[in-house]
This record gives C-alpha cells, structure tokens and sequence, in this order.
C-alpha cells in the first residue's frame, strides 16, 4: 500500500511541477519527500517513532535536491535552509513547552518540512505548518468524540506535519520557481 500511496503521489507532484524546465528541476526534490513523507508516515503510524534512519540522510540528499532546484533562483535556497531553522525551532519551542504534546521525532521532521515549504515560499510554510495543527487536531477530536482516544492517548503527529505539507504543496499557490 506505501508504494502505491508514493507512486500516486510522484505522480500528483509530477503533474504540479510538470516536466518543462525550470519547474523540472524541482521535481526530483518534491518527489523525493512525497515518498520519504509515506515512509515516516507509516512508521509513526505503527510505532509512534519517527525513524532516524529515514531522516536524518533526508536532510543531506533534500538539501542537495533543494540546491539543485534553486539554480537560478535567487535567494530560494536560502530562504529554504532559513524555513528548515525556522521550523525546526518553533517545533523545538513546542516540545520543551509541552513535552507531552510532541516529541523530538516530530522537532527533527519539522527542519525537514521547512526546507521544502520555505522553498515555495514563506506562505507555504506557514499555511503548510497551520494546516498540519488543523487536520491534527481534526482527528484528535473525531477519536475523542468517537471514544476511540482519552486525554492521555498518545496519537501521532508526524503524518499530520506530513499531510499538511504535502496538501500545501499540491493545492499551493506559490510559484513553482521562486522569485517568478
């Protein structure tokens, strides 16, 4: 089922990026982070955890994807690597405030999201960060009415941060290469 969830999504970021230069460019990356966003989804699905292992190699290769897309673009990667801080630091602020609310899983993921949401742009980034607490929050809530969750049922957040990145990118507005 992961694979057939990937491969539609290669597919949705295919026909949002297309396949004429510039936009191409950016596909690879946007590509790349539909399937490790499966990936990191279903892990924290079934474990509660989000993997290292899937990760933290994200960062180096989305990193050189994200360059290799902003070529020509202005000041995109860094406002990319910036959004990467950015998030990775709200998120930071959100686990030591409440610790029991979000784990670190979720903090290393955030840096990951910005990278690719502050490329787009920073109204990605912040309508894809809104977006993922909104959906979050809608399923905690349908779990709770449903009786399905209590107080103090741990739920994961990193498909929620994951969907609400994925859906900014898909439905986003932003131009597909920035500063056009």
């Amino acid at each position: 089922m992961q694979v057939v969830v990937a491969g539609a999504l290669c597919i949705a970021m295919t026909a949002r990026f297309g396949l004429t230069p510039p936009e191409v460019f950016a596909l690879p990356a946007f590509a790349y982070f539909a399937v490790v966003a499966v990936a990191v989804s279903a892990a924290d699905i079934r474990s509660h955890r989000i993997p290292n292992r899937i990760v933290y190699p994200s960062y180096a290769v989305s990193t050189a994807l994200i360059a290799v897309a902003s070529l020509g673009g202005g000041w995109a990667f860094v406002r990319a690597v910036a959004g990467a801080a950015a998030l990775f630091a709200v998120y930071l602020l959100l686990a030591w405030a409440v610790p029991q609310g979000l784990g670190f899983g979720d903090v290393k993921l955030a840096g990951l999201i910005g990278l690719h949401l502050a490329w787009l742009g920073w109204g990605d980034l912040i309508a894809g960060t809104l977006l993922a607490f909104l959906l979050g929050g809608i399923h905690a809530i349908v779990l709770l009415v449903l009786g399905r969750a209590g107080r103090g049922t741990r739920i994961a957040f990193g498909p929620w941060m994951l969907a609400g990145a994925v859906g900014t990118i898909l439905l986003g507005t932003s131009p597909l290469v920035p500063g056009s």
